[in-house]
């Protein structure tokens, strides 16, 4: 009974790290996708980023700490910068594949 309740600890464990790395380094897909989106960052401290972030066809440059979010710049959005659409991860595809497959080639969404 011990190992399996450290194994269920382990797993949830696990489970929750990832969501805090995924969180902590933006990688969710599609969080935000409509009218604003993040182009870049950059820590510059321990608790301190610079990011850039995307309104319409604005560039914001936001200080961003553990307490505030300081405007520091706005421009315009650079000629040339495409606005890449975002790719689904590939488990979500692996998912999608398993999940057609499963159901007869029908799609279950």
């Amino acid at each position: 009974m011990l190992q399996v309740l450290l194994a269920l600890g382990l797993v949830l464990g696990l489970i929750v790290g990832a969501a805090w790395l995924m969180r902590r380094f933006s990688l969710v897909p599609g969080a935000g996708a409509g009218h604003l989106r993040v182009v870049s960052g950059v820590m510059v401290g321990q608790r301190e980023r610079v990011v850039i972030v995307e309104v319409q066809d604005n560039w914001l440059v936001l200080g961003v700490t553990s307490e505030q979010v300081n405007l520091l710049h706005t421009m315009e959005k650079p000629e040339g910068v495409e606005t890449p659409t975002p790719a689904a991860p590939a488990f979500a595809q692996w998912l999608q594949t398993a999940m057609e497959k499963r159901n007869g080639g029908k799609n279950a969404l």
